[in-house]
């Protein structure tokens, strides 16, 4: 009798029809942010509108081959777990500050290439510090990650940062309409209608914003049907030490937050990071942010809005987000098709996100409940990690006084978070207590250890 191997969910494939669909649902729920890095860099540098578009096609191609690097992966490099890549908003500050001082493009991309290659090199030396993410630390984490998107959601669904009409109540009621599909779908219909409630809502939600005048396809008319990214379309690289110190800063910020979304999805896929899977995926984001620079875009990390989709969806397998890569690649490859997604208004996308950011929140809370907070300080933990994680999402000109280097790391509220939190745990449960007189170690309380043989490095 032959035995019929085990497929784990990570790894199922699902029928043709339901990849696309669950594909085309993470898309929408990563579009808007992948754009907005180009759009907020170019044009603080006053580019022009076809340097944008470019741009813009560019990073999408890149967006989609690193989701596939990641997803699909390919000897060291790839953590095969359903994570969407983008660019990182961590590097806008640095990257504004290098293209308009002088330096340019050119002087961006040559350190988004030397940040991507210490990534990759730094990959396994991160691999080695999991076992300082117990539990009581990756539930904190994934709870300031969800907590600290919300806000987003919020913008989205008065009508976008900057618009005229943000906060108008038309904008907040497609909003609200959008979640109340969502809710809908996923309490009363079917079982796969019920998993694709996000695009479901956001379909609904944009058939009905169309007539009521929400959204313009004027600029699907202008966009090409063709547009290929070739290799430095805006001239070789410059490495220039400043702008590569500023970048290098950027892709620790950038390691710290992948990490946290990595476990993340590891708790909600039941397949959990190890050391070596955490340095691949790493190493993905690594050659996707040198990519990057050679291919006219910026770094790469794990979408974090994504993760909350996962959760939300319950659908598990990696090659739904592969499949979402390959949309990504066919965008960046037709402008028109992107123009098209581009036209789906911000209130439509901040009902749905309202849901999956939510989502990730509530996933945090859940790995928190596996932790022992009695008789030590893993409340004291979570309590102050969380504290300084919402600062700058509450208060986001609180770090203005503070040197660059400073902004950019606790600018994140997930990388502020998550560096409070290792360190607390650190603090607590790690070093040797005195109490008493004595200089034994403190007795870590249960989940504030991660009981693999990733702690007895």
């Amino acid at each position: 009798m032959t035995e019929t191997a085990v497929v784990y969910p990570v790894d199922e494939i699902p029928p043709v029809r339901a990849l696309a669909a669950f594909g085309l649902q993470h898309v929408l729920a990563m579009y808007a942010g992948a754009v907005a890095v180009p759009l907020i860099v170019g044009g603080a540098m006053r580019l022009s509108a076809a340097d944008l578009a470019y741009l813009i096609t560019a990073d999408l191609l890149v967006c989609g081959v690193a989701t596939l690097i990641q997803c699909v992966g390919f000897w060291r490099f790839g953590v095969r777990l359903p994570i969407m890549q983008g660019c990182t908003f961590a590097a806008v500050s640095p990257m504004v500050l290098i293209g308009t001082t002088g330096g340019g493009l050119p002087a961006i991309y040559g350190a988004v290439i030397v940040a991507g290659l210490a990534i990759m090199l730094l990959a396994p030396v991160f691999g080695r510090l999991l076992r300082f993410f117990p539990p009581l630390v990756t539930g904190t984490v994934i709870l300031i990650i969800g907590v600290s998107l919300l806000p987003v959601a919020g913008n989205w669904a008065a009508g976008g940062a900057g618009a005229k009409d943000f906060g108008a109540p038309r904008n907040l009621a497609l909003a609200a309409f959008v979640l109340v599909v969502v809710l809908g779908v996923q309490r009363f219909a079917p079982a796969f209608l019920s998993r694709i409630a996000v695009l479901t809502g956001i379909v609904v939600g944009l058939a009905v914003a169309v007539p009521l005048g929400f959204t313009d396809f004027g600029g699907v008319a202008d966009a090409d049907w063709v547009g290929i990214s070739t290799p430095f379309h805006f001239g070789a690289p410059e490495f220039r030490v400043s702008a590569i110190v500023s970048m290098l800063v950027v892709a620790l910020v950038t390691m710290t937050e992948t990490t946290g979304d990595l476990i993340a999805v590891g708790e909600l896929t039941d397949r959990r990071i190890q050391r070596r899977s955490l340095a691949d995926g790493l190493r993905a984001d690594g050659l996707s942010t040198v990519l990057g620079g050679v291919f006219n875009t910026f770094p790469y990390t794990a979408y974090a809005q994504n993760v909350g989709l996962v959760g939300m969806t319950r659908v598990r397998s990696r090659w739904v987000v592969a499949a979402a890569g390959a949309l990504l690649v066919l965008l960046g490859l037709l402008p028109k098709l992107g123009a098209l997604v581009a036209a789906v208004p911000a209130p439509v996308l901040g009902g749905a996100g309202l849901v999956m950011f939510g989502t990730v929140a509530a996933s945090g809370l859940r790995t928190l409940a596996r932790v022992e907070f009695k008789d030590n300080h893993n409340l004291t933990v979570v309590a102050v990690s969380v504290a300084v994680g919402m600062l700058p999402v509450g208060v986001p000109g609180v770090y203005a006084k503070f040197p660059d280097w400073f902004q950019t790391v606790m600018n994140s509220g997930i990388s502020a978070g998550c560096l409070t939190a290792i360190a607390l745990n650190l603090l607590f449960n790690h070093l040797p207590s005195r109490r008493g007189g004595t200089d034994e170690p403190a007795a870590p309380a249960e989940g504030s250890q991660t009981p693999t043989r990733e702690t007895t490095a």
